[in-house]
Parts: C-alpha cells; sequence; structure tokens
C-alpha cells in the first residue's frame, strides 16, 4: 500500500517488499498557460508559469518543473481537443497547457508545498500527485474454461458465451488497451494475441497486469482460460511513462491518442488523494480532465471504483462531493465505473470495494480464473490462478462486455456502427438488462450486464426464428388460432425444389392446403417453412416433426417421432425458407386418414423445446401461446361427398369426422368444448361422444344413447359457434367423438369448414379444423 511518508523522496514499498524508485509531485494548474518546451530543449515552460516558477525556486531551491502532459506533442494535443468538441458536444475543454508537474527537492514536503503554493492568486489549484499505488487487487477446449463462471449465463456471469454465438461478439476489430504498471506479454495464452505497449516502462506488478489481460483476451486455444473478447486488438500501456515517473493523466491523453472511436480503454489503477485511502483515480483534477477528454473523442473508458470501501457518495473535494450523482457539484467524466462482488450469485458487494451513485457497474471480484499470479512480481510464462479479485478482476469483465457489445454493434448489418461511451454506459448500467446485486439500495454497485439481454432486446441483433401457427401469425404472441400451421407441409411424392414450389415468391405463401393426407404403404414427405425476424442470420435451424392422431388438445403421450431435418441457413428479413425433405418411412405410416403434426423449430441460440417440457400445463399453455418455436397442424381435408352407404356407426348420407378430447398431460382440469360451423343451409351435423362425457358436460336431450357401445349421439345446429359445455377432463384421458356431417347433395360443389375448440378457462388450448371439399386429386 501507499507508504506513509509525505517527502518528495520518499518511495513506495511494492508487493515483494523492495522499493520503487519515485519522487513525489505536486500538479498545479495557473491561470495562464503553460507553453511547448522550445525547439531543443529537454524541459520548458511557458512565460505565464515563469513568475510562478521563479518563486518556487526561490522557496525551494532545486525544484524542477515541466508540463504535466508530455507524451503527446503540443501541436497534437490542441488537434485532439478539436476533435473531442466536434465529437461530443457536450465537452467543454479546459486548458490542459495550464497543468505542471513539480518535482521537489529531497527536503521539501510535498502536501506542505502543495498547500501554499494553491494560496497563490496564479495558481487555480495544487495537489500531491497520488502516485504509484498498488493496483486494485484485495490480498471450452481450454481446460480451465470451465472454471470461467464470470463468462456464464446470468445470474452467474455476464454470458459472454451467448456473445460469441454472434459475429463480433468476441470483440473481433475493436480496439482494447490496458492502462497499469506490468505485464507478462509473452505468457502463453496471450502470446498469441501479439499484444503490443504502446508507451511507458514495463515496469511492477507483472502478475497483475497478466491477470486482467487473461479476463479480456486470453486466446482461444487449447491452453488455460478463453477470453471474454478474445479477438479484440489489444495494446497495454503504463503509468510510469519513463523509469521513475509516473505519470496517470499523461498515461491517459497518450492512450486516447493512439486509439479510434469505440475502443476500450480499462484503468487498472486507484489512488491515495484528499485524506481518502484507495479511490477511484478520476478524483486528482488533472486525471478527471484527462479522462473526460479521452471519453469526449468517444473512447469508451471503463474505470476501477478501488478497493477502499468508501462511500463515494460522502465523498469530499473542496466541500464539493464530486462522485455523488444526486448532489448539484457532481462531476461527471464519463467513464464506467466498477464495483466488486462475490462470485456466487446472489451477487453481493464485498467489503472492501468502494460503492455508491457513481458506481455503473459490478463484476466478480473474487475466485476469477485467469492467467498469472493476479498480483505478484511474477513472470513465468505458464503461470494461472483461481484467486484474482478486487476491483482489478471485476473491471476487465466489464471491459469484455463492452468490447463484445461494440463488437456486435459494429458488425451487424442492422446497426453498422460503434456506441459513444455514454450510449454503452447506458446499455451496460441498465437496471432492466442487466443482473441486480442481492441488496441494491444498500450494495451500490450498480448491475452487472447481462449479454445476452442486451443482444436480444437492446441490439435486437439476435436471430429469432419462428413457425406459424396460421396464416397471419408474425411471431407475437396471440389469441389466434394454434393449429392451422400452414408450415408443416405432407407430400405423397418428392418435389424436387421445395424452396420454389413453397418459399418465398412461390405464391403459395399462406397455402395451409398444400398437402394434408398420408398414404399407406409407401414413403410420405414432410417440409418444414421457418422464417426468421430476428437481426442476424439463423445457421443449422433443426426442425423436429412428430404425428399424432387428430384430437383437439395435442399433449406429448400422443405424440410419434417422425424425424429431424436441417435448414443450413435462414436469412434476416422475415423470409419464408423450406427445409429438404424429411422422409415418413411407409413402415411408420399408420392407416391412410388424417393426422395432427407437431413442429419444434430451435437452433443453439435459439431453442426449442423438448417434449417433456410439454408436461406442466403451464408450460404447456405457455408454448402454445407465446413460443413461435412450436406449431400445431390439424387442418384436414375430407371429402364432402359421403360413401354410397353407412358403415361403423355412421349414418347414411354423413360423413364421419373422429377425434380425440384428451385431458391435460399432468393432473385432472376442468375444460370446455366448442363447436364452430360453417355449413350450408340444410346441413346437418350430429356429435358422437361416450355418455360420461355427454353427461359431464350436462348435453341436453334429444339424443340417442347406446347401452351396448357407451356412446351417445346428438345433434348440433350446423352454423355459428356453439359451446359443448364443461367437464372434467382426467389426465392423460383420451375421449373418442365423431361428428357425423351431412351436405345437401346440390350444394356439394363447394368447400365448407368446421371446427372443434378445447378451452381453458376461456383460452383456446387446441382445436381440430376440417375442410368438407369436393373430391379432388392431389397434385404432386
Amino acid at each position: 500500500m501507499q507508504d506513509p511518508q509525505s517527502r518528495s523522496g520518499a518511495g513506495e514499498r511494492d508487493d515483494g517488499g523492495e522499493r520503487i524508485p519515485y519522487r513525489r509531485r505536486v500538479v498545479l494548474k495557473v491561470h495562464g498557460d503553460i507553453g511547448a518546451p522550445p525547439a531543443g530543449a529537454e524541459k520548458a515552460v511557458g512565460p505565464e508559469i515563469a513568475a510562478v516558477l521563479a518563486r518556487i525556486q526561490e522557496r525551494y531551491p532545486g525544484a524542477r518543473v515541466e508540463p504535466l502532459f508530455l507524451s503527446v506533442s503540443p501541436e497534437e494535443l490542441p488537434k485532439l481537443v478539436e476533435t473531442a468538441v466536434e465529437r461530443d458536444p457536450t465537452y467543454e475543454p479546459p486548458n490542459l497547457n495550464t497543468y505542471a508537474a513539480l518535482e521537489l527537492p529531497p527536503d521539501a514536503h510535498a502536501d506542505a508545498v502543495a498547500k501554499e503554493i494553491a494560496t497563490w492568486d496564479a495558481v487555480e489549484l495544487a495537489y500531491v500527485e497520488g502516485g504509484p499505488v498498488p493496483p486494485p487487487v484485495n490480498a471450452v477446449d481450454d481446460p480451465r474454461q470451465v472454471n470461467q463462471g464470470y463468462e456464464d449465463a446470468a445470474p452467474s456471469g455476464i454470458n459472454a458465451e451467448y456473445a460469441w454465438t454472434f459475429t463480433g461478439g468476441d470483440g473481433q476489430s475493436v480496439g482494447f488497451v490496458d492502462m497499469e504498471q506490468g505485464w507478462t506479454l509473452n505468457h502463453e495464452d496471450l502470446v498469441g494475441a501479439a499484444i503490443s505497449l504502446i508507451s511507458g516502462d514495463n515496469h511492477n506488478y507483472w502478475g497483475h497486469g497478466t491477470g486482467v489481460l487473461g479476463e479480456v483476451v486470453a486466446v482461444d486455444n487449447t491452453k488455460g482460460d478463453v477470453g471474454i473478447a478474445p479477438s479484440a486488438t489489444a495494446r497495454v500501456i503504463s503509468q510510469w511513462r519513463t523509469a521513475g515517473t509516473f505519470n496517470n493523466a499523461d498515461t491517459i491523453v497518450a492512450a486516447a491518442a493512439a486509439m479510434a472511436f469505440g475502443d476500450v480503454l480499462l484503468l487498472e489503477a486507484q489512488t491515495n488523494y484528499g485524506g481518502y485511502s484507495l479511490v477511484p483515480i478520476e478524483v486528482e483534477p488533472a486525471v478527471f480532465d484527462a479522462i473526460r477528454l479521452a471519453t469526449a473523442l468517444g473512447i469508451v473508458v471503463v474505470e476501477a471504483a478501488g478497493n477502499g470501501g468508501n462511500d463515494l457518495d460522502t465523498y469530499m473535494d473542496g466541500g464539493q462531493k464530486v462522485l455523488n450523482r444526486t448532489d448539484s457539484s457532481f462531476k461527471d467524466s464519463g467513464a464506467i465505473m466498477v464495483g466488486a462482488a462475490s462470485s456466487t450469485a446472489p451477487h453481493s458487494r464485498l467489503g472492501f470495494s468502494n460503492f455508491g451513485s457513481r458506481i455503473d457497474c459490478y463484476g466478480w471480484g473474487e475466485n476469477v480464473d485467469t492467467t498469472g499470479n493476479g498480483t505478484l512480481l511474477d513472470t513465468s510464462t505458464t503461470t494461472y490462478t483461481t484467486a484474482f479479485n478486487g476491483t482489478s478482476s471485476a473491471s476487465p469483465i466489464i471491459a469484455g462486455a463492452a468490447l463484445a457489445v461494440q463488437g456486435i454493434a459494429s458488425k451487424s448489418p442492422s446497426i453498422g456502427f460503434r456506441f459513444s461511451p455514454r450510449q454503452l454506459r447506458e446499455i451496460l448500467a441498465d437496471s432492466t438488462t442487466g443482473t441486480a446485486s442481492s441488496a441494491p439500495a444498500t450494495d451500490l454497485i450498480g448491475v452487472m450486464p447481462n449479454l445476452k439481454q442486451i443482444i436480444d432486446s437492446v441490439l435486437n441483433v439476435a436471430q429469432d426464428i419462428y413457425i406459424r401457427d396460421f396464416v397471419g401469425d408474425v411471431g407475437d404472441p396471440h389469441t389466434g388460432a394454434v393449429s392451422a400451421s400452414p408450415d408443416i407441409i405432407l407430400r405423397q411424392s418428392a418435389v424436387p425444389n421445395p424452396q420454389a414450389a413453397f418459399g418465398q415468391g412461390s405464391g403459395t405463401e399462406n397455402d395451409n392446403t398444400l398437402g394434408y393426407e398420408a398414404e399407406a404403404g409407401q414413403d410420405n414427405y414432410i417440409y418444414v417453412r421457418v422464417r426468421n425476424r430476428g437481426g442476424s442470420t439463423a445457421t443449422n435451424v433443426q426442425a423436429t416433426v412428430y404425428w399424432s392422431e387428430v384430437a383437439t388438445l395435442v399433449t406429448p403421450n400422443l405424440w410419434h417421432l417422425v424425424g429431424s431435418v436441417t435448414i443450413p441457413t435462414v436469412p434476416t428479413g422475415d423470409v419464408l425458407t423450406v427445409s429438404d425433405a424429411l422422409t415418413w418411412q411407409s413402415a411408420s405410416i399408420p392407416a391412410t386418414g388424417h393426422y395432427c403434426f407437431v413442429g419444434l423449430i430451435g437452433t443453439p441460440a435459439d431453442p426449442a423445446p423438448g417434449p417433456a417440457d410439454f408436461l406442466n400445463w403451464s408450460n404447456f399453455v405457455t408454448f402454445i401461446r407465446a413460443n413461435n418455436n412450436v406449431t400445431w397442424r390439424n387442418f384436414n381435408v375430407v371429402n364432402n361427398v359421403p360413401p354410397s352407404e353407412g358403415s361403423g356407426g355412421v349414418p347414411p348420407g354423413f360423413v364421419a369426422l373422429p377425434f380425440l378430447a384428451p385431458g391435460p398431460p399432468d393432473q385432472a382440469r376442468r375444460m370446455a368444448l366448442e363447436f364452430v360451423g360453417r355449413l350450408p343451409e340444410g346441413a346437418k351435423v350430429v356429435l358422437e361422444a361416450p355418455l360420461y362425457l355427454l353427461d359431464a358436460l350436462h348435453l341436453q336431450p334429444p339424443f340417442r344413447k347406446s347401452a351396448k357401445s357407451g356412446m351417445g349421439q346428438i345433434p348440433l345446429k350446423a352454423h355459428g359457434t356453439h359451446a359443448l359445455g364443461e367437464a372434467l377432463f382426467p389426465a392423460e384421458s383420451k375421449a373418442r367423438l365423431r361428428f357425423f356431417v351431412h351436405i345437401p347433395e346440390r350444394l356439394r360443389e363447394h368447400p365448407y369448414e368446421i371446427a372443434v375448440r378445447q378451452l381453458y378457462r376461456g383460452e383456446e388450448v387446441g382445436r381440430v379444423t376440417w375442410l368438407l371439399a369436393p373430391p379432388r386429386k392431389e397434385v404432386g
């Protein structure tokens, strides 16, 4: 931790017990202008500060002063500011040339000098530079990736694994810079990332920097870990500008000058300042101005909140609560500030983490598996740890999330740009898409981003494949028909070009009578049509089809697997895309007749439910109404011309329409049946059902009873919608019913439709629809 000595000649002890050469400096800001060093001079100041310098040298012989910002040339710095103003209209640039760094002789007390200089009329402010504080650590084919729970789905992690399924979700083409003190860049799990040093001295805490890089950009290989954004273009920059010179503000400006709009800069640092220990580095005025310049330039800055356990809302600088978002004196650098929480969900703020309204996001502050040993003077190229911690381990998680979002946004055809720092901060810190801590009101560390929620609901680039329940279905939850899908097509012979026959532009997009009847004794062929209303192309979409007897409620106990077929690509834009043929083999086909089909579609990113998911009634109803990866088709086409003679109990001149009215899959429930008739004048309809069901439905006579068969027949009105009553349907029951329908002979050249619906609490949960049409020959 920071050496308590205040003399400028005092050093700081590292974690290995060795003293790091560093002389504490006073940073001052004058009302005039610190000029650029003249040509050939190593260190010089402009005339506006000459009087101040002369006074300092008179009071403190041997003192030296230089501009604070030296890494960016005097010509480049104003150009950066000009660009920042163009990119961020809210940016009010300070004059960075008014900052200077004062190095004092060994016998001078830096705190006393800063206090005195701050009273001079020509000096706007003066303070002791925080100096080198230890970084904020609190004492898949990649074999260790299984331990990287911070990459897992929420609420455990940020769901980096989901982001990887999208182009750019691995940080591809986005620049990343880590600012701290040292790294082992040739570590076996980092060397392939070709990480370069922008500037500065790779000086100290190599194990710490190595751990940070491992979280973000560890190479996706067969060794160790894999970073959250392994394809990001990574570089590093050191706070040690030259041997013995430590300068946070200058380092940030130097990094920003070398970065592009939308790149991510991670500040792995904390400071002791103004009587507070281990607070965010932006509390130092020059550092704040440097960060604000970077964010105005469009650089996304992720800043560790620090490990002092401080309530940042109460932090005071000159009587102002500069870190309290609810206070009028709040100063916003534009950085994303990160706190630390437990590794297990629900995540709780760890005691060492600073907290308050200024903090936007949190990450794991303990038990992080990564490269290096986390903090000590480790330069091994094969070291790993499972115990990286602090806001040091939390901040790279948020930086990785930022890189993933920027990568997806820039690669998405529907977005095509990177977000600004303020836009991205709003996205990552949004409580509606992030994982809240266990006690948000007292933890005060923001949220942990959930990349799946962000990708699906904010970026809207997730694939969203769906299969229609009825013509006109657009994939949303609905109250319409649930069993009239036009997208499961049964044919008795194979179609040479199914996309041309049934796909977009075929003219058959909304035809739900393309194929309906299986032919026994031969192979039959099923085609599945799907759409993608999402923002990215869906690949390897698997469609699985089951058949069932015709039923008002097609529960899983009635399903028989036909098979699965893969659709290689389903483009965006709601383009109707057709599968190749799924062969329904002759040996698996029951007797000639009409059947219900169940279709399930899915990809790893948009998975389909399985049959077991439907065994719970609540799930069953939800999947019927709200899951667009599931559909039913039981639209049956029947000849309206009856057989020449009645048989099997069918009255002469009538057509028989058999169906099942099943019970729920889990337990008995009261359910209703409803008949919908659209038949011509003179048509007749008779319902045949088990006597126990007719009694339970409280259907009134007249009806015919057959004690021998246990069945009863009751006439129905042939027009309109008619309630058949409500009864208790036992779990997995299979009541067998039939409609007998008579169409007057003179009217049989026209098609007619009837249906029966099964309802639960007034909501349709299944139906059977029949089209009674003149005899026709199927076209192959």
